[in-house]
This record gives C-alpha cells, structure tokens and sequence, in this order.
C-alpha cells in the first residue's frame, strides 16, 4: 500500500518500491524504511575545524562518516556524487553502528573525540545516525551532525540528546531562494531554533554570485540568528565553482569579507571560509 514519509518537508507519498526525493528512504512493503542505512560512502579522520565548527574543541579530529542522499537540490552542491545519487548509483559499503563505533575508538590516539555524520546529508537516513550516536555516547565521545537542517521536529527530538554540535547550512534568507533549491525557509529556521536550545551550534552561509550575496539579506539573516542568540557562530564561504555551477565565477574575496562585516555587526562570531 501507498505510503507517506514524514521525516521532512517533502512528505513523499510513495508506492511499494518507490524511493523517495532524497533517494534514501523507500516504501517496504508499505512501510517508510531508511534504505541507506549502514551504506558507507566515505569515511575520512578530518580536522573539526573542516564541518566547519570553530568554537567546538578546536585543534581536534573528528571521524567523518558519509552515506548517499539528499532532501535538497543545490546546484552548487559540494558532494553531489554521493548527495545526489541513489543506491544503485554509489558504491558503498555496510558499516554497522557497532562497528563504526569501534571505529572511531580505534583512533582516539589520532586525537579522535567522535563520529561527525557529514558529506551527504544525514538526516535522512537518521536512523543510523541515532543508532550509532548512542554507541558513540557510551563510550564517552562526541557526536558531531553537519546538515542543511531540513528535517521534521520529531527527528530532531529523537537525535539532540545525543548530539553535541551541529553545523547547520542557512544557504540564504528568503523563501524563495530555498524553494529554488527545493527546500523550505521556514523549516530550516524552526531547526536551527530547536537545535540551539539543545547543543552546540555553527551556521554555515555559501555565498553564490549573484544569488545570494545581497547585504540588506545579510544583515536581515544576522539579525534572525542574534534573535535567537549572539553568540551563535556563522561561517560565511566563498563559493567556488562545482557541480552545475561549473561557468559561475568564483565569488570575489571582498564580498566575502565585506557580508562578514555586515553580519558581525549583530554577531559575536563571524568566520570567514574558502578564503
């Protein structure tokens, strides 16, 4: 029978078989099932500071897992071979919870303090990320969440309590420029809410030439964050070309610094990346 996944904005409605927008979640049987869960599509040790967070345990390393999958269609997209492609497109490997947990306990003398679930994005196959979140906890690490933040409030309810820090991408501030990505404004910001009550939270801006380098918007979206807290950290990034932006200019240095200036007039951290 038809049935509805309720894991983000999207709500696909989905025929035994079909997968889903993000390719991740499929109709089993009549049942929403996480299809990628397990599947491994990278895993790297990284430097915190590349999710980025700056203000999480700063000079550590973290133990980066990615699978396959996306809820959102940015054509800058950074990972779209493995963000924009379903199972039968990557190549992946299954890595129990268990077993990734062993993982980053083995390199804890690397200076290892957890897993960071990144790369493609992870709340929707949230399900692994609960699972071995929990197994990360108990070994006394951390768990770190990278995400573009579209996800219903009742998977945040079932991942904060056992995230430290998440690495939110606020990729504009208009309803508009989030439907163009497929996405919705107000969910990511009803997410970034709810999760700076409940962890450690960077916000991460790419700034695109010509979309969404607008100063008024960036002051707008500085005030929004100050409203929840000023002391929440924002990373704003140059854009280089990638994906189907490939023939769109790298954005200019300058703007980059000079929307950072703007922003910092609310904010008590601005970060400049990709600089």
């Amino acid at each position: 029978m038809k049935a509805v996944c309720q894991i983000c904005m999207h709500h696909c409605s989905l025929e035994p078989g079909q997968t889903g927008f993000c390719r991740a979640r499929k109709n089993e049987a009549g049942t929403i099932v996480c299809d990628n869960y397990g599947q491994v599509t990278s895993l790297a040790l990284d430097p915190i500071e590349k999710k980025p967070l700056r203000m999480f345990y700063p000079g550590s390393m973290i133990l980066s897992v990615g699978s396959y999958g996306c809820n959102l269609r940015c054509p800058f997209c950074q990972n779209y071979e493995i963000s924009m492609t379903g199972r039968k497109e990557t190549h992946a490997v299954y890595l129990s919870p268990e077993d990734l947990a062993a993982e980053a306990i083995a390199y804890k003398g690397e200076g290892n303090i957890g897993v960071a679930y990144t790369y493609n994005e992870p709340l929707v196959g949230w399900e692994y990320v609960r699972d071995t979140a929990r197994l990360v906890r108990k070994a006394g690490m951390k768990n770190v969440v990278v995400t573009n933040g579209m996800a219903s409030m009742e998977v945040l309810e079932e991942l904060l309590p056992w995230t430290d820090a998440m690495n939110i991408d606020l990729k504009g501030f208009s309803e508009a420029y989030y439907a163009g990505l497929s996405g919705s404004f107000q969910a990511v910001k009803d997410g970034i809410a709810k999760a700076s009550q409940a962890c450690h939270v960077e916000l991460t801006t790419l700034i695109v030439p010509g979309e969404n380098d607008d100063a008024a918007l960036m002051e707008e979206e500085a005030r929004w964050i100050a409203s929840l807290d000023k002391a929440i950290p924002l990373h704003v990034t140059r854009f280089f070309p990638r994906y189907q932006k490939k023939n769109v200019k790298e954005t200019d240095v300058q703007t980059v610094c000079f929307l950072a200036e703007k922003a910092k007039k609310y904010l008590d951290y601005v970060f400049i990346g990709n600089c």
